[in-house]
């Protein structure tokens, strides 16, 4: 898991917006149109890492399509002090 996470966050050129949805999940559960207003991100970005995001299983989510809510999964939760070291890097 650890592996994944850096080269999620910090491989890829979209990795720098992923620490921002990560941080944001970490504060609250939250859907996509929530997340696009609060980080002021195009909805359609948004929901491509957060795509990125669930197929690396770093969140999941809970609802229907447009009204899915996201949450961090435990995987992600269990390697919280990586995904910290990664978003000091990154920021």
């Amino acid at each position: 898991m650890e592996g994944v996470l850096w080269y999620v966050l910090t491989g890829t050129r979209g990795g720098a917006n992923r620490v921002r949805l990560i941080r944001a999940l970490e504060e609250r559960p939250r859907n996509a149109n929530q997340l696009a207003e609060e980080l002021d991100l195009d909805y359609k970005t948004v929901r491509h890492h957060l795509d990125v995001l669930m197929d690396n299983d770093m969140i999941e989510n809970s609802g229907d399509d447009y009204g899915a809510v996201y949450l961090l999964t435990d995987g992600t939760q269990r390697h919280w002090e990586t995904v910290e070291d990664i978003m000091e890097k990154v920021e």
